[in-house]
């Protein structure tokens, strides 16, 4: 039951760590961001060349794993040329072995990425520009969400083409609902709202919403309500943390008060708010859109899930990304570099397929279509996709906001003030933005 949860969790240190792993990386990952020409035609064409055998690397350990698998086989069948074997690992492994696989000559031909590692990976050149397949498939950014478009690019180049929006979403129980007087089929959609539910909740004894100090869901969530008072993570340049500002203390403010008012209980630990809403303890839980099949395989589970309230005034909301990208091949091989883009083209036009894993479809068609809707709960979750937020595409930025995963931590556990918490935070993440601006010579 917990382990989509956990792979999320280790995606998020495997994004932190992977500044580590790269600065460790060779000869073969050093060098000038997109040194190397752009390979094949994109994919748009086909491929007809002799058979040949890709690496396809991905974290999908957890109920999204058997999709894409189902997707890779499809493409091997209708494809005899080509033969794509996946591997899956967790992703914090992932992070740590693809530069070193890159580097000595043994990485995959195409790999999957989370946006705030996308960055970090072109710097060290350990994957190259996919312009040739943006343009040779007639990709715009009019086809994406501009948020989710603008996520694969670095330095003006692009390095990752869109596979899917994965958001933050608010989960509820609707037997505990209705226990409190509580409309089940219209949850709290805004502060006022959501401030007499939770009232409601504990008149009845209910603990209506577990604040975890962890970064899966805790963190995230606090992101959210730093952009929906106003806040940001980062200046404009993302040379300066700005997140102890005032969007970002009334944010982690409100979140802490959950636990300061009695909404919670004290030192939640991971994952337990969501498995309190499961199990008929907690009511409310903000949580990605993986959870969707969780809950789904709790038998006798009455819940529902909407878009994350407008607490602080404005829409806003965490999301992460997969993205494909096609690492650098130390010996050149045009036939791998053809297939490979056939091989994204291919899986990129099957996203709805890959949607019932628990995803947004990257591309605005998909996500528009008849089909996609049908899917009601991911549809939902989907409508916030003009008000989603993804970390900045700059080398290293996941170190940053491990000093807001300490704060929010500090916090949530009533250790220090959120003020003090994220100042201090803001302070030792300006020290490393700065250090990684020389270190990847940004």
């Amino acid at each position: 039951m917990n382990t989509i949860n956990r792979r999320f969790v280790l995606s998020g240190i495997g994004a932190l760590g992977a500044a580590g792993a790269l600065a460790a990386c060779g000869s073969g990952s050093a060098g000038k961001p997109g040194a190397a020409p752009a390979n094949g035609d994109g994919g748009a064409k086909g491929y007809d060349g002799p058979a040949v055998e890709l690496d396809f690397w991905n974290g999908f350990t957890g109920g999204d794993g058997p999709f894409m698998r189902k997707l890779v086989d499809s493409f091997n069948a209708e494809h005899p040329n080509i033969k794509v074997k996946m591997t899956v690992m967790q992703w914090a492994d992932y992070y740590t072995k693809l530069p070193t696989a890159v580097s000595s000559g043994r990485g995959p031909a195409v790999a999957i990425m989370h946006v705030d590692s996308l960055a970090t990976n072109a710097a060290r050149n350990v994957i190259e520009p996919l312009d040739d397949v943006a343009k040779a498939l007639d990709l715009k950014q009019e086809d994406f969400a501009d948020v989710v478009w603008k996520a694969g690019e670095y330095n003006g180049k692009r390095y990752g083409i869109p596979l899917d929006v994965h958001p933050l979403g608010f989960f509820y129980n609707k037997k505990l609902m209705a226990t409190a007087g509580l409309d089940p089929a219209k949850p709290p959609t805004n502060a006022d709202e959501y401030a007499a539910a939770l009232e409601a909740l504990k008149g009845k004894g209910i603990q209506g919403h577990w604040a975890t100090p962890f970064q899966f869901t805790g963190v995230l969530s606090v992101q959210a309500l730093i952009w929906q008072y106003g806040g940001d993570l980062f200046n404009a340049d993302s040379s300066k943390a700005i997140w102890h500002e005032e969007g970002g203390v009334k944010g982690l403010t409100w979140f802490t008060d959950l636990v300061k008012n009695g909404h919670s209980p004290k030192n939640v630990a991971q994952d337990a708010d969501n498995i309190a809403v499961m199990n008929g303890k907690n009511a409310f839980v903000w949580n990605g859109i993986w959870n969707i099949n969780t809950f789904k395989e709790k038998q006798g589970l009455e819940w529902g899930v909407a878009p994350i309230p407008n607490i602080g005034g404005k829409k806003a909301a965490w999301a992460g990304s997969h993205q494909f990208c096609l690492p650098k091949l130390k010996t050149p091989d045009q036939n791998k570099s053809t297939a490979a883009r056939v091989f994204v083209n291919y899986v990129s036009q099957k996203s709805l397929e890959w949607a019932k894993g628990g995803q947004v479809p990257a591309r605005k068609q998909v996500r528009e279509s008849t089909d996609f809707k049908a899917l009601t709960d991911q549809a939902a979750l989907a409508t916030q996709i003009d008000d989603l937020h993804f970390p900045p595409p700059v080398p290293g930025i996941g170190d940053a906001l491990a000093e807001l995963n300490k704060a929010v931590n500090e916090a949530v556990l009533l250790k220090t003030e959120p003020a003090k918490a994220l100042s201090d935070a803001a302070g030792r993440a300006d020290k490393i933005l700065e250090a990684n601006r020389k270190k990847y010579g940004a």
